[in-house]
């Protein structure tokens, strides 16, 4: 991969980071932290609900627009017959990557950003 190869690639990789701006609330960051605690699982909403407290009104919104962002992976659960389908969730490469570029990997079990507790960091 040539020079100008490698700045092309940098420069659209900024234009979708620019487009992906995501409010980084107390909300989100917890949704983060729990897709983070076994990143590459599948999840369903209602786990990520009863983990991270948030009610439905609070976390749909906001896993609907990780998804539009493209930070999270979407798919529909085959269910068995009489139960509706469950619709599940997990990161993506670039939700990943958005993580570890707000600082959000996780060690120790705990979120490693300080903007959980409001400081920049």
């Amino acid at each position: 991969m040539g020079r100008a190869d490698e700045e092309l690639t940098s420069y659209i990789y900024m234009c979708r980071v620019w487009r992906m701006k995501l409010r980084l609330s107390p909300q989100t960051l917890q949704v983060l932290d729990a897709f983070l605690q076994v990143p590459k699982d599948w999840k369903y909403g209602y786990d990520i609900s009863r983990n991270t407290g948030l009610k439905s009104g609070t976390l749909y919104p906001i896993l609907m627009r990780m998804a539009e962002r493209k930070l999270l992976e979407t798919s529909w659960e085959t269910a068995e017959i009489g139960k509706p389908p469950r619709h599940l969730y997990r990161l993506t490469p670039d939700g990943m990557r958005f993580a570890r570029e707000h600082g959000l990997v996780r060690s120790t079990g705990r979120v490693g950003r300080a903007a959980l507790s409001g400081a920049r960091g």
